[in-house]
């Protein structure tokens, strides 16, 4: 594969990105040298970088790939003008991986030097990010927030049920909606089936002020 002419920019990166940390490749145009780096997932940290590069190459535009499109990396990495994000589909720089790996294994620093090679042999191919506005980008990110909350709400309700299925099932039955304070408030004033053939005159408020009949036996 022979790198495209790429006049417009100065450097060109390649990055592979995680929670903690992200690896880099950075090869300067009109160089075969590629420089490896570690950076640490900080605010402060990524713009210490960013303008780094800014002085290094006085101002002028450097192209960066990367897999994803979105994410709290990408939002940063937006801030700095000169910056031309591409980002490339997870499953392209895999099959690059199996292509150039024999191996197959899965490395950080190899992952980076991928993404660099993609986008210098390959950048016609590839669709530059478009800036999105502050606004934009918020709504995203709570979007976002939204659909973890409502997964993670799933995962331990699902915990929830299955557990009472060892030891409470006739809960299950009795209240179709889980994810509920009532049925939190059912089980924290009763917990066992022992526990909720409590004698019938007895009431119980919930968190919100409701009485809660026991349930006879």
């Amino acid at each position: 594969m022979t790198p495209q002419s790429n006049p417009e920019f100065a450097a060109f990166i390649g990055i592979d990105w995680a929670d903690a940390k992200h690896d880099i490749c950075l090869q300067a145009a009109g160089s075969s040298k590629r420089e490896f780096a570690v950076l640490s997932h900080r605010p402060d940290a990524i713009d210490e970088w960013a303008a780094a590069l800014r002085q290094r190459f006085c101002g002028q535009a450097v192209a960066v790939c990367l897999e994803i499109a979105r994410g709290p990396l990408v939002y940063a990495l937006q801030k700095h003008d000169f910056l031309v994000l591409f980002p490339v589909n997870p499953a392209t720089l895999a099959k690059y991986r199996q292509a150039f790996q024999p191996s197959h294994a899965k490395g950080d620093p190899a992952d980076a030097q991928i993404a660099l090679e993609i986008l210098l042999c390959h950048r016609d191919k590839l669709k530059p990010l478009q800036p999105q506005s502050a606004g934009i980008r918020t709504l995203e990110r709570l979007v976002e927030e939204r659909r973890e909350f409502v997964d993670e709400q799933t995962r331990i309700t699902n915990r929830l049920t299955s557990s009472l299925k060892e030891y409470f099932p006739l809960a299950n039955e009795w209240f179709e909606e889980k994810a509920s304070v009532l049925f939190c408030d059912f089980l924290g004033n009763w917990p066992t089936l022992k526990s909720s053939r409590a004698p019938a005159e007895r009431r119980y408020s919930n968190s919100s002020g409701n009485i809660i009949p026991t349930i006879p036996s």
